[in-house]
């Protein structure tokens, strides 16, 4: 069984820096001004070439998404970003129409080429195609199940295949909606959406506009435009066998605490997968720990033919029985203290976790220390304060509470 690429969101230096700590192969990010998300998960040219430093150091690679539906007044930004972000060192570039894939070529002809999965790749011949134009690696469209995912392998025997196992499902084919620009005149395909299919609609029908249609399933009413979020780590024996290449995470708008948490666990249940081949199972803890991060309940998507996607529920919004309460920004051996960065509100007594890269440690709150060593009752966000712990932990490790 051929090991995967566990390929993880990194919005920031930061997120960059947990998804390294907790097991990353490879990470993403936003290419300043070219990507599909908003300013505020796109990494600076100085940030990013920190970044790769960082992460070549430890063996994983950084793709850039340049991704955008770029129009004429891009063009010339493209031309002069491009052989920039070649520079950073990164390992490929993320595309999604011929336009950049031509100034990639023109502007940086050693990069590798992956394409995005806006551009909704769903069969073999396209595969092909864009093969004979050098991609190296296809992002598969979401609205494949894993019978046409195998089958585009066994074709295409070398190149590389990449799907989404977790995160955030688009209701638009392929994420290419125009919902915000129509709704807030914010372009979803420019990077700028403001996700109102996340709010509650009801179809009204003209000549009835007191009598609306609210999607209804059992005893469940559902949203109209709103999916469930994806997860297949219960499913990983299949997906494997359909051949991929690189098992994707969505989440750069994500919080640092949603990568540490999605990338140990499918760190975890990947590498027993290896190690355990057909005696395998997913664990329990594993499927409680996503659950602690921030979702919409989980549907398996397109993985399967029978299901696709499924409606979420008006009286679930967003689900979450965890929230992050700081992180470790230095660890004292002599003293066995831990610096914490605040990132919430904690109170003295309060149980704390600490997320290490292979388990969770309960953490001593009694007493919290200021930095003048001063005792406190209660931190908050932006303060910093030592907790005990005995053996040492690296930087960067998260720490949770129960979500109030």
């Amino acid at each position: 069984m051929r090991k995967p690429e566990l390929l993880i969101p990194a919005g920031n230096l930061e997120k960059l820096r947990t998804a390294l700590l907790y097991g990353a192969d490879a990470v993403y990010v936003g290419a300043e001004g070219l990507s599909l998300r908003a300013s505020s998960s796109e990494m600076s040219l100085a940030d990013l070439a920190a970044g790769v430093k960082e992460a070549h150091a430890k063996d994983v690679k950084v793709y850039a998404a340049a991704n955008t539906f770029a129009r004429n007044s891009d063009l010339d930004k493209a031309k002069i970003i491009i052989p920039e972000l070649a520079a950073t060192g990164i390992d490929a570039l993320i595309v999604s129409e011929p336009g950049m894939l031509r100034l990639m070529r023109n502007s940086a002809p050693h990069l590798p080429v992956h394409l995005s999965t806006q551009a909704n790749t769903t069969n073999i011949e396209s595969v092909k195609f864009w093969k004979d134009q050098g991609v190296q690696r296809i992002i598969l469209a979401r609205e494949l199940n894993l019978k046409e995912i195998g089958e585009i392998a066994a074709a295409v025997p070398d190149m590389e295949l990449e799907i989404f196992v977790h995160g955030a499902m688009c209701m638009a084919y392929s994420g290419r909606c125009y919902l915000s620009a129509f709704r807030n005149r914010r372009s979803a395909n420019e990077g700028d959406c403001s996700q109102p299919c996340r709010w509650e609609y009801a179809l009204h029908e003209s000549t009835r506009p007191y009598d609306p249609l609210i999607l209804q399933e059992d005893e469940r009413y559902s949203y109209l435009l709103s999916s469930k979020d994806l997860c297949l780590i219960e499913y990983l024996p299949e997906v494997l066998a359909s051949g991929v290449t690189s098992l994707k995470i969505e989440g750069r708008m994500k919080s640092a605490y949603y990568v540490a948490v999605v990338t140990r666990a499918y760190r975890q249940a990947l590498d027993d997968l290896i190690k355990q081949k057909e005696k395998y199972q997913c664990r329990q803890e594993w499927i409680d720990e996503l659950g602690t991060t921030s979702n919409r309940g989980y549907t398996t998507g397109f993985a399967f033919a029978e299901e696709k996607i499924n409606e979420t529920n008006p009286g679930i919004k967003y689900v979450q029985t965890h929230e992050p309460a700081g992180i470790v920004l230095r660890y004292d051996p002599v003293k066995k203290r831990m610096l914490i960065g605040i990132r919430n509100h904690i109170v003295a007594g309060s149980r704390l976790e600490l997320l290490l890269p292979d388990k969770t440690v309960s953490i001593d709150t009694r007493i919290l220390r200021n930095e003048d060593g001063q005792s406190l009752t209660e931190a908050n966000n932006d303060q910093r304060i030592y907790l005990p712990v005995e053996k040492e932990v690296p930087v960067g490790a998260i720490l949770r509470q129960k979500a109030k």
